[in-house]
């Protein structure tokens, strides 16, 4: 086992402190189920772990007002048992209910899965369907950056080597807005998405979409609202065939981004079905199933 040191700070500022100290190179530690993973695989580059996981400052859900605070070393688990979290973005609970096992869910952070930036987190696309905002802080200050900006690929973001992610914020979604998440993966269980879909959307008193958000995980590089497909949407009755369409748009993004690759024969009618059966839910409340059972969205 690589050696390395160990220290759990009592604060928030001792932590700051302890992570940009620029005489050692410091790896926050929160739920750690990433970072045994990397030492399996590699040698460590740092010389200390800062062990943030009980720090009360970084573990707050609350609401205030129409926002919503969420810390960034929140586990999954305390996400899927928050009253608030269920109340207001269930999709967020789904995304991760959907994660790993009991004992990961225990452990992990919702800050841990978005700043490690796989391609593959579950609750990524439902933050970025959120538009939510990131907030750092490091011995230079606080400053605050939309997810979308923050996690720029693959395990790559903005993050600068002595900043923290300590919360996030976002909106609570509109009322009459419903919300889904839909994830495919190779089993039921314990799977890492092959793909995921987050959505929201709502439709007025005359039946045209007045809200919609599309959000595609695991489908490009960098985790977006395929906002062409929300514009195909706004105004218009979403009938079958709009949503067919909507469907499409979202594999001709992801085509225009990546390009045909060894995937795309699985990827590009996976996504436009998915896309499918969430605009399904979210506009009307279940998707009708080739088996007669419905599917609910909340």
């Amino acid at each position: 086992m690589p050696k390395f040191d160990y220290v759990r700070p009592k604060s928030l500022d001792q932590a700051i402190n302890l992570v940009g100290d620029p005489a050692c190179i410091s790896r926050p530690l929160a739920g750690g189920t990433d970072l045994l993973v990397y030492l399996h695989h590699q040698e460590p580059s740092f010389d200390r772990v800062v062990d943030i996981s009980l720090l009360p400052e970084l573990k707050v859900i609350q609401r205030d007002g129409d926002v919503i605070t969420l810390g960034a070393a929140v586990t999954f688990t305390e996400v899927i048992e928050s009253d608030i979290l269920q109340e207001d973005t269930p999709f967020l609970v789904e995304a991760c209910r959907a994660v790993g096992g009991p004992q990961i869910r225990n452990m992990g952070t919702i800050g841990g899965n978005v700043v490690n930036a796989a391609a593959c987190a579950d609750s990524l696309p439902v933050l970025v369907c959120l538009d939510a905002m990131a907030h750092l802080q490091s011995l230079e200050g606080k400053r605050s950056i939309s997810l979308t900006k923050l996690v720029t690929g693959p395990n790559r973001t903005q993050l600068k080597q002595a900043e923290l992610l300590t919360h996030f914020t976002f909106q609570v979604p509109p009322t009459g807005v419903r919300t889904t998440f839909i994830k495919v993966g190779r089993r039921n269980a314990q799977a890492i998405s092959r793909l995921t879909l987050a959505a929201m959307g709502r439709t007025d008193p005359d039946g045209r979409v007045d809200f919609v958000r599309i959000t595609p995980g695991a489908v490009t590089p960098h985790t977006a609202r395929i906002t062409q497909a929300e514009d195909m949407l706004l105004g218009q009755r979403p009938t079958p065939e709009l949503i067919a369409a909507a469907g499409r748009q979202v594999v001709d993004t992801m085509l225009s981004i990546t390009g045909r690759r060894w995937s795309t024969e699985y990827k590009e009618p996976v996504i436009a079905t998915l896309t499918e059966r969430g605009l399904y839910q979210v506009f009307y409340g279940q998707y009708p199933s080739a088996g007669g059972r419905n599917q609910h969205a909340h």
